[in-house]
């Protein structure tokens, strides 16, 4: 929406909103949450483990990160895409603005954010070994911490692998998905 409102308030907003969640590190964003909507607010638990209220704060902290940049990746490759001709052929034609921007050019938007969206699986799989840590939430990249503390190579090497072998999985679904999207990627790969 920001890309096609380009230079509007929305689109303003928009990026200083993705600037802000690329700029803010999850061990300091995990404290501020904390602060204002547990402390100050007392709106949800702080740390812990024990239903949806104690997931929704690290939830926050693991995403606004990954949306900063798929949002402002989103916006340029949106951009990109309704300057090219097919956009502006399938308005010349009379095709909707809805149209021409949903169908024509965020299709062809969406393959390089499909894309990076599958490799962001790494870094949200290493944001959550702090972000667990923070909120004492006792999760796989809790549990890699202690075993490293603990000396336990065994159980490091296993969590490792599952790490490993999750990331190759979502970033093969990334692949294919964006194959999906987009059919000229398999063509050039003949």
């Amino acid at each position: 929406l920001a890309a096609v409102r380009r230079g509007t308030a929305l689109d303003r907003v928009a990026r200083l909103a993705s600037l802000s969640g690329v700029c803010l590190p999850s061990f300091w964003l995990g404290p501020l949450l904390m602060l204002a909507f547990s402390i100050r607010l007392g709106w949800l638990p702080v740390a812990g483990r024990g239903g949806l209220p104690h997931l929704v704060l690290p939830a926050i902290t693991l995403a606004l990160g990954m949306v900063g940049i798929l949002v402002r990746l989103t916006r340029a490759s949106l951009l990109a895409a309704l300057g090219e001709d097919y956009v502006r052929t399938a308005r010349a034609k009379g095709a909707p603005r809805w149209r021409a921007v949903g169908v024509h050019a965020l299709r062809n938007a969406l393959v390089p954010v499909v894309t990076v969206l599958g490799l962001q699986a790494g870094a949200l799989l290493a944001g959550a070994i702090i972000t667990e840590t923070v909120f004492a939430w006792p999760g796989l990249g809790r549990l890699v911490v202690q075993a490293i503390q603990a000396r336990d190579y065994p159980l490091v090497q296993g969590c490792v692998l599952a790490i490993g072998v999750s990331y190759v999985a979502v970033n093969t679904a990334a692949d294919v998905l964006a194959r999906a999207i987009d059919p000229r990627l398999i063509e050039d790969e003949r």
